[in-house]
């Protein structure tokens, strides 16, 4: 693997793992009043938008990286819903 794929799939391993806290802390509060569901509609419509370009690309660190911050950004989405308050 070439240095540029290993400084993009640091980059996103970065950036997606940033979501985790937010996750952990809204499941653990039951508490999702402070997140914006905007801001995360949004975010979410970006994020596919990246993963459809990476995979157009074939670029392995936009996929993963994007992949995964949908999911942690949809389980978001979800909890604001479900933690009504």
């Amino acid at each position: 693997m070439d240095l540029v794929n290993i400084l993009g799939l640091v980059a996103g391993t970065l950036t997606t793992v940033a979501f985790v806290p937010q996750v952990v802390k809204t499941y653990k509060s039951r508490s999702a009043k402070d997140l914006s569901l905007d801001m995360f509609l949004i975010f979410c419509t970006g994020t596919a938008a990246w993963l459809s370009y990476g995979i157009m690309i074939g670029s392995l660190p936009v996929i993963l990286a994007n992949a995964v911050t949908l999911v942690l950004s949809a389980i978001l989405i979800v909890f604001k819903f479900i933690f009504k308050d």
